[in-house]
């Protein structure tokens, strides 16, 4: 069925008030969005940032009259509205929109990503079948990208692999296809760990060749492979921890970097790994190297 959608130019300092607001008016749905393409690429932990112009899109049912919702959205924030437009759209199918987008991707030698949906393009090769669901990892993003070229050129036989901050289970179910023994997932989103167990069953892996675990849980032990695709700030912070996890003679694997970053991320493992030279990919980065 068709909307009507109501769009307000806000500050991040009006972002509340008026998410409030509209949903007291009969908003179904409220959403922030960049006005004017200005990534947020790290905030704080903690922190949900917004943009320092953002679009506050609220949908409402076809049949609401626009002018008394407006007057009362007024009443309620007790000011001038900001910037605003009107707009009747189509409903589409968001979810099939997505699938249909999201289609089978090959990654080194070896790899493919293939949505859960989708048949393999090559049912010869190393074939991850893939439903995100919520959690990050899809192949993607440039970083997920790296990562995954950068396990296909790995020799993994008979490894233990860590994946620290898993998402959807991505990286460890690939290492896993590629030949490595075992693999654990940590992440601190329980919806991750969710989404990474139903994955390694679609992949036919068994729980206890992939366990997995909240940060505050997870076993102190040793792997022979460690690979972190989070962000640059908790790469540096996190680095004697994530250092510990990488047996000696180990290898590490990086991302979650912008390329501007790369310099004081290496510098955290510069003492504890032999850096490779650092592999970049639209704007991101990945560095690897082997635990001294």
């Amino acid at each position: 069925m068709p909307w009507l959608q109501v769009r307000l130019a806000i500050t991040p300092e009006q972002a509340q008030t008026y998410e409030d607001a509209l949903l007291d008016v009969g908003a179904v749905s409220v959403t922030f969005m960049d006005a004017e393409d200005q990534p947020i690429f790290e905030p704080d932990l903690g922190t949900t940032p917004l943009w320092s112009h953002t679009h506050l899109l609220a949908l409402f049912e076809a049949d609401v009259d626009p002018a008394p919702l407006l007057a009362h959205l007024e009443l309620l924030t007790g000011a001038a509205l900001p910037e605003h437009q009107i707009e009747r759209i189509e409903d589409q199918d968001w979810e099939r929109s997505w699938m249909d987008n999201f289609q089978p991707m090959r990654f080194g030698r070896r790899l493919w990503i293939v949505p859960s949906w989708h048949e393999a393009p090559q049912p010869e090769a190393v074939n991850l079948l893939l439903d995100p669901g919520l959690a990050f990892g899809t192949g993607t993003h440039p970083t997920t990208a790296l990562c995954l070229e950068w396990l296909d050129a790995q020799d993994l036989a008979g490894c233990t692999v860590l994946d620290f901050g898993c998402g959807s289970g991505i990286l460890a179910i690939a290492a896993l296809l590629l030949g490595a023994e075992r693999a654990i997932g940590t992440d601190i989103d329980p919806q991750a760990l969710e989404a990474s167990r139903d994955n390694a069953g679609r992949n036919g892996i068994a729980p206890e060749r992939f366990p997995l675990y909240l940060p505050e849980q997870l076993p102190q032990q040793q792997a022979d492979v460690v690979v972190a695709n989070i962000l640059a700030g908790p790469l540096v912070q996190l680095a004697p921890r994530i250092t510990s996890l990488v047996k000696p003679g180990g290898r590490l694997a990086l991302s979650g970097i912008l390329a501007e970053q790369a310099e004081e991320v290496r510098t955290a493992y510069a003492d504890a790994f032999e850096l490779e030279p650092t592999a970049e990919k639209d704007g991101w980065v990945r560095i690897g190297g082997v635990r001294r």
